[in-house]
């Protein structure tokens, strides 16, 4: 099993024609996810690769084809709408690659998705990865922009703000030969839509996913309220990473999330959540597989 996404899962693009989009739908179409639809309004009729028809809507993507999931490859002023245009025609999650929206377009949107049934995973995330068993891991679903060789198939389950520090952690558990059941990069902007919380909530619930790696950093309390619940009701071992201990206070690090603001979320206090909550915490990145797979 795994979380979010499978093999089966019928996925549309929006933004398909772009360069990045077309680019990163290649990507995932030799990996083995089923790319069924891409939606670029006015260019409805036409395909893309001679494989994957294009829509003007959303909605009319869903329709013909059932696709159930978007991931969205759109320039930032106008990701809100394609976001919210998901939202609108139901689909089960819209994976926002796009960086750099605005925080007020953000906070229109998260209104917005109140009482709808619609996951957002991102903005500014690098996707999600359920790796296959085939050659490359083909047969699996890659959705975004993590390089899809890196993945094992197997059971520990990787959350993490970082796209790079994902990538990070899944390479050093497939080097030991160890596979992933679902990797997500929730992204690091300051109004995102699915948290670390929620996805360690998904991997407790998930008999395939054995152990989990949670990856945080500075800014925000995401990683503080997840460590939290794990303390009170996670099942399987968890091993985590902050990044920004070195961060001057008040300077933006990275993503536009990682900033320490009032004294609040550094990344001594993170640690010290992630140890009272029987986290085993990586002093380095390149500790991260190695920590878990010892407290195992």
């Amino acid at each position: 099993m795994s979380i979010l996404v499978n093999h089966e899962t019928k996925v549309l693009v929006q933004g398909i024609t772009g360069h990045f989009g077309a680019s990163h739908t290649r990507l995932s179409l030799a990996y083995g996810t089923q790319i069924v639809a891409g939606v670029t309004p006015g260019k409805g009729g036409q395909v893309f690769d001679t494989q994957v028809p294009i829509y003007d809507k959303v909605s009319e993507a869903m329709q013909a084809t059932g696709a159930t999931v978007s991931v969205i490859f759109v320039p930032a002023s106008y990701a809100a709408d394609a976001i919210l245009e998901g939202v609108q025609a139901g689909l089960d999650l819209v994976v926002c690659i796009t960086e750099f929206i605005p925080v007020q377009d953000m906070i229109r949107v998260k209104r917005s998705m109140r009482g709808s049934k619609t996951r957002l995973l991102g903005p500014n995330c690098p996707g999600l990865v359920t790796p296959g068993d085939g050659p490359n891991s083909q047969g699996g679903c890659r959705i975004g922009i993590a390089p899809g060789y890196i993945h094992k198939k197997g059971h520990i389950g990787v959350a993490s703000r970082s796209g790079t520090l994902t990538y990070e952690a899944v390479w050093q558990l497939t080097q030991r030969g160890v596979g992933q059941s679902t990797c997500v990069g929730i992204g690091g902007d300051p109004v995102n839509g699915t948290s670390h919380l929620d996805v360690i909530k998904m991997f407790n619930e998930d008999p395939d996913t054995h152990g989990i790696i949670m990856i945080g950093e500075i800014g925000g309390t995401s990683e503080e309220e997840a460590a939290a619940w794990i303390k009170q009701h996670c099942k399987k071992p968890v091993a985590g990473f902050i990044a920004g201990a070195t961060a001057p206070p008040g300077r933006r690090m990275g993503h536009a999330g990682a900033i320490i603001s009032g004294g609040k979320g550094t990344a001594s206090a993170k640690i010290q959540a992630f140890k009272d909550a029987g986290i085993a915490v990586a002093p380095t990145p390149s500790h991260i597989a190695e920590t878990l797979l010892k407290l195992m």
